[in-house]
Parts: structure tokens; C-alpha cells; sequence
């Protein structure tokens, strides 16, 4: 699901210490670490939800993400839970980056209506739930290019 994003984050891992303040005053390590951070919190949210409990509802901001395919820089603020640490240590990085490919390897035996709530998109079933982790990892790697450049 995933696997082209967790190779580049692997990739990155080396580097996240980098810092470029004309593109983000966060660290490479930051968007690692947050973003490997938001994948496990969603997978182990998913993981524990109802089928039954899902309940389809409309989202115009869900559905103008999805569709353009791309999050606005700056826009969004993240939950505390999902945020870094103050020092970002490699093995973390490369510890969640573990458990993240262990996560996702059974992402496929969900059920199609098991799901996670955004706090913008609102509930997202499984397959809005890869479109979101797609969009949101490929939005912090194209931050990351961007601080690497």
C-alpha cells in the first residue's frame, strides 16, 4: 500500500537531522517521525474499529483533498499525539518505520467498512483511509525533497 512512500522514508532516515528554513522550520526528521507517527496511530485505530459502526457522511473538505490529491501547506494543525518529540533520535525513526511496515501488512485483511475518524474528513473506511495515508505521507516527502534540494 505504501511501499514506494516507507522506501523513501527509509531513504531520508540518514538525513534527518537536515534543516531548511525557506522550506519548513521543521527538520527532516520531524515530517519523518510525524508521519510515520500518523500511520501507526491510523492503522491501530482502524484495526480496533466496528464495521457496524461506520457511518457514511459527507465531507466537502474530504472530498476537495481527495480529489486534487494534495494537502495546502500550513493550513492544517496537527493533533498532539501525532506531533514529535523535541529531540528526534534516528532509531526512533527507524523503530516506527519497523512497526509501520508490520501495520500495514495486514491493512489488507480489514474489513471494506472498517474505519478511522479524521478530525476534518470525518470517518474514512479503509479505502478512503489508504487514499489519506497517501496523501498525507506523499505530502510530507515532497517536503522533505524540498529541504534535501
Amino acid at each position: 500500500m505504501l511501499d514506494k512512500e516507507l522506501q523513501l522514508i527509509n531513504k531520508y532516515t540518514n538525513h534527518y537531522k537536515t534543516v531548511n528554513l525557506k522550506v519548513s522550520k521543521s527538520s527532516v526528521g520531524w515530517h519523518l517521525d510525524h508521519s510515520l507517527k500518523v500511520i501507526n496511530l491510523v492503522n491501530d485505530t482502524i484495526k480496533k474499529s466496528k464495521e457496524s459502526d461506520f457511518k457514511k457522511e459527507f465531507s466537502g473538505l474530504r472530498l476537495l483533498t481527495f480529489t486534487f490529491g494534495f494537502f495546502p501547506r500550513g493550513k492544517a494543525r496537527s493533533p498532539k499525539r501525532v506531533l514529535p518529540p523535541e529531540v528526534i533520535l534516528k532509531e526512533d525513526i527507524e523503530n516506527q518505520l519497523k512497526i509501520a511496515k508490520e501495520h500495514l501488512k495486514s491493512f489488507e485483511d480489514l474489513d471494506d467498512n472498517q474505519f478511522f475518524t479524521h478530525p476534518l474528513f470525518k470517518q474514512l473506511n479503509k479505502r478512503q483511509t489508504q487514499k489519506f495515508l497517501k496523501l498525507h505521507t506523499n505530502h510530507h516527502l515532497k517536503i522533505i525533497k524540498e529541504i534535501l534540494r
